[in-house]
């Protein structure tokens, strides 16, 4: 095992663990109240950007059932199969969200519920300051368990 690049193992863990991760963490309970406050917070037929989406399960299937548009990004190939099998009505994309480009305030709101903690820390503050650049203005992230201060745009 290559212990040199933590997000490879990250990526493979994903791989490995999908289906039982998903039991395990994939009910609304334990994410409801980010998903809420995101809900709370964007416009009708929002688009949101999920990082670190897993399968899909349960942000991107609350998102499009409230009508929004969803792009979900992650790491792990067999998480991002497994999310377009799930959720044919949203985009998933598989990349290392630090080097996914994407255009310029093209989102509505960002949604990233324990993804930052498998990014290396010297990688996080270049990650945030490209999400924001992502959001629209008066747009918005929802971190889950982490707080990133400044990212709602003017």
């Amino acid at each position: 095992m290559d212990v040199e690049d933590p997000k490879d193992l990250v990526r493979r863990g994903y791989d490995l663990l999908s289906k039982r991760y998903e039991r395990a963490f994939g009910s609304e309970t334990k994410y409801g109240s980010w998903i809420g406050q995101l809900l709370d917070r964007i416009p009708d037929a929002a688009t949101v950007l999920d990082v670190g989406c897993g399968t899909g399960v349960p942000v991107a299937r609350s998102l499009v059932t409230a009508g929004h548009r969803v792009t979900g990004v992650d790491i792990s190939e067999v998480q991002i199969r497994r999310a377009r099998e799930l959720m044919p009505d949203a985009e998933f994309i598989r990349a290392d969200a630090t080097a996914l480009e994407l255009p310029q305030e093209s989102f509505d709101a960002v949604i990233c519920l324990y993804a930052l903690i498998h990014i290396p820390l010297e990688e996080q503050p270049a990650l945030l300051e490209r999400i924001a650049s992502w959001l629209r203005p008066g747009g918005g992230m929802v971190p889950g368990h982490h707080r990133a201060p400044g990212l709602d745009r003017d």
